[in-house]
């Protein structure tokens, strides 16, 4: 009998044994969630070369879509969060504060971008900046000029977008200003010398009265693609973002149609748009995670991350290896003074959303609904 169970030990230590290597065989995982294109490719293949941990990347095409994936349980690692939706997963704990001590490299954060960041996630305790863009002025660099003066975007002022007089050079080439109270109310405030994020009642009123002008002279709001608008020509102006302005700008030249986009940071300043790099609490590869973040904050990675995405990154060191059209533009670097202009401004709360919801309706049709 003790033969019998010395054998069966000895099996099963063999079992062990040979299943030993294929379970360490298995290689790590970290799930992704992004926007699409959000990485060189080449970045997250050597991410898995250098650490052995595969890279399942999933995508979203919307903050909404990010938030419903976040909330409660999930099997994501690492999130790529805008500003707002950061401090929404953070109201709502759906992320786990940040070891800073796994994170090396987010000492040469820049300081102004981490500052922008912070306007949602106080300390900075739960995301670490990644990628970010402005929203300013795009136009069709002909049409616009034509209409509005040589000198129309030189300097570039809100002027063009927010007063009847000047926008109405506009009307016959096209403008698109987009259906988002979320942007330009903020933009109104900094525009009439008020707080970005004002929660009064009064100065939001006075913000859209502000923008009420812009429909009596365009006729109406919302163009959600209104990249390729600029692209083929329909339109010569719009208040959007750099990332749209150059993905309009790519369009055009891969149309070879002949028209040139261009983009403007108003001189009264503008609404920074900040992609961070977050761990929900459920992530189930937290160490993995913090790997991946540490590493894409290397300066030479991170400037392949821009070089692969036109967006400016949020390590200064990554300089010497950002691509010379890139670094050199300011509608993706803006220079120091025009950098010290721009500002994020936070989530309302519910009753000032609502708030906001009801002047907007205002400012898009003429009354209260």
């Amino acid at each position: 009998m003790e033969f019998y169970l010395r054998a069966a030990c000895l099996a099963l230590a063999l079992c062990a044994a040979w299943a030993a290597p294929s379970a360490a065989a298995e290689p790590q995982r970290l799930n992704l969630l992004s926007w699409g294109d959000y990485f060189d490719p080449k970045a997250l293949e050597e991410f898995t070369a250098e650490t052995g941990i595969v890279i399942a990347y999933d995508v979203y095409s919307s903050t909404q879509t990010l938030e419903a994936k976040l909330r409660g349980k999930t099997d994501y690692d690492v999130a790529v969060a805008p500003g707002p939706s950061l401090q929404a997963l953070i109201a709502g704990g759906g992320l786990r504060k940040l070891d800073k001590a796994k994170l090396s490299y987010a000492q040469g954060v820049a300081p102004e971008v981490a500052a922008r960041l912070a306007v949602f996630d106080p300390g900075n305790q739960y995301g670490v900046p990644y990628l970010w863009f402005t929203n300013g002025l795009a136009f069709d660099v002909d049409k616009a000029r034509a209409a509005g003066g040589p000198a129309a975007f030189d300097p570039a002022s809100w002027d063009v977008a927010f007063r009847p007089e000047r926008l109405s050079a506009f009307a016959d080439c096209g403008v698109s200003i987009s259906d988002s109270p979320s942007e330009l109310f903020p933009v109104a405030l900094r525009y009439l010398r008020l707080n970005p994020a004002s929660r009064n009642e009064a100065e939001l009123r006075r913000a859209g009265d502000f923008l009420s002008a812009m429909r009596r002279t365009i006729g109406k709001f919302g163009d959600s693609d209104y990249a390729a608008g600029l692209a083929n020509g329909e339109i010569c102006l719009a208040v959007g973002s750099s990332l749209a302005s150059l993905q309009a700008r790519a369009r055009a030249r891969e149309a070879e149609n002949g028209v040139d986009i261009g983009y403007a940071l108003p001189k009264e300043g503008a609404l920074m748009s900040i992609d961070a790099l977050a761990i929900p609490l459920s992530a189930p590869h937290p160490e993995a995670a913090l790997a991946f973040i540490n590493f894409m904050l290397r300066p030479e990675i991170a400037a392949r991350n821009t070089n692969a995405t036109n967006l400016a990154n949020s390590v200064p060191a990554s300089r010497p290896w950002i691509a010379k059209d890139i670094a050199g533009n300011k509608a993706i670097y803006p220079d120091p003074d025009l950098m010290g202009r721009l500002f994020s401004a936070p989530n309302p709360d519910a009753a000032t959303q609502k708030f906001i919801a009801r002047e907007w309706a205002r400012v898009k049709t003429g009354k209260y609904p």
